[in-house]
């Protein structure tokens, strides 16, 4: 039976040599993560120990935690979560990565999302590992299931094929991208179902882009997303880690929910307007030009890259951030803060008057809390419902680096202005 690139790699690990969509079968995650978070990953530990009885794994090599949240205030309920996370993992065998930035971003900079792997975590976001032609899948609690017994029950995913073709215009990347598909098929539009990306279009797009495009997702109504392996990827991978890659093409004959063909040239910055990421919120940067904004942040494990550091830098170079606009700039992790420290982003940002922060997700998540009643923030994180951020008064408008950076230098809503590359 011809087979999608998710039924190739759902089937290695159920160890069939095909599946087929609808069918529930057990599937074993080469990788199982979370993040820790009070009342959750010290829940999960102590129900696997004193529930379950387990004292000992068997393969602790397939469980990694990410401590990337709660890193800010450096208080002792910060220290009290991190210890208890910490303890475990000791306990365990199990690897911690510990305030390296976040978790889906490290993750990716240790090679753990290679081409064909399946990686499964708590947060949907894990998604983006489909850049590097694996499937990250969030499970929410079932990730218990995992733990516990090293598999778990999945529905085997149908999957709606993008066909992508032209590139990028400047100032427009793959946040414009998913938001377009959100306008075109609504919220709902690949419900239940993964995204599955290739075509000439997709061959041009930088892996940030690609980790961008697949980690937002859930926002379609997908499990998850997926793109082809091409020279660009599987070069990337190969700098990441000393295994042997297994990339997965579809079979040509393979079956789709649906296809879609989207022309990259085509597209313009797009924004999403307070409230949600659905279809009716999304709206072009131009029909919002007259929305003025006071804060700004680039960031989150959706947009917070090399690639959107240097988008800013672009915008921001030898321009000042527009008066009562505060500008937060997180970098993803502290290897991408190091390489933008590096080329001299940082400096031009700063020159600009951005602040740049610690990596974390404490921004994005509202732990941070930087949005006050009247605020109004155009943001690259991946949430913009009420209290997102911090007061559940404030407005938050979601587009690319290109278009917060804009935004905050007029003081208003606005596409980059970019010249051709």
């Amino acid at each position: 039976m011809p087979q999608t690139i998710v039924e190739k790699i759902l089937a290695r690990t159920a160890g069939r040599d095909e599946v087929q969509a609808g069918q529930n079968l057990p599937c074993r995650p080469d990788h199982m993560i979370a993040y820790d978070f009070p009342g959750y990953t010290d829940v999960m530990f102590r129900q696997m120990h004193d529930d379950f009885g387990i004292t000992e794994l068997a393969e602790p090599e397939r469980y990694l935690v990410f401590i990337d949240h709660m890193l800010t205030r450096g208080d002792q309920r910060e220290e009290d979560v991190h210890r208890v996370t910490r303890e475990w993992c000791d306990y365990y065998g199990i690897t911690l990565h510990e305030a390296d930035g976040i978790g889906h971003q490290v993750m990716a900079e240790r090679g753990y999302a290679a081409p064909g792997r399946f990686l499964i975590h708590f947060d949907g976001h894990i998604s983006g590992a489909g850049a590097f032609n694996a499937l990250g899948w969030g499970v929410r609690r079932d990730l218990l299931e995992g733990w516990v017994k090293g598999e778990l029950y999945l529905d085997i995913p149908a999957t709606t094929r993008f066909e992508l073709t032209g590139e990028f215009q400047p100032g427009v990347d793959s946040r414009d991208l998913v938001h377009e598909i959100i306008a075109r098929l609504g919220a709902d539009g690949c419900a239940h179902q993964v995204m599955e990306f290739g075509g000439p279009g997709a061959r041009t797009m930088k892996i940030d882009h690609r980790q961008s495009l697949c980690g937002m997702a859930m926002f379609t109504g997908a499990v998850s997303a997926v793109f082809e392996p091409d020279e660009l990827m599987l070069e990337h991978v190969g700098r990441l880690t000393d295994g042997p890659l297994n990339p997965v093409w579809p079979d040509e004959d393979a079956t789709y929910a649906a296809v879609h063909t989207i022309d990259l040239t085509e597209l313009r910055p797009r924004v999403v307007t307070p409230g949600s990421a659905r279809s009716a919120n999304t709206m072009h940067a131009e029909d919002l030009a007259d929305t003025r904004v006071t804060k700004a942040f680039i960031g989150s494990c959706a947009s917070g890259r090399i690639e959107d550091i240097r988008a800013a830098a672009s915008v921001l170079d030898g321009r000042t951030v527009a008066p009562g606009v505060t500008l937060n700039v997180v970098p993803t992790s502290q290897a991408v803060h190091d390489q933008a420290e590096r080329e001299g982003l940082l400096d031009v940002l700063r020159d600009a008057g951005a602040r740049i922060a610690r990596s974390s997700c404490d921004f994005c998540f509202g732990y941070e809390r930087p949005l006050d009643p009247d605020d109004i923030c155009i943001s690259t994180g991946v949430l913009n419902i009420s209290g997102r951020m911090g007061s559940t008064d404030a407005g938050i408008y979601m587009g690319s680096a290109f278009t917060v950076a804009a935004s905050a230098v007029n003081g208003r809503i606005s596409a980059a202005e970019v010249a051709p590359r």
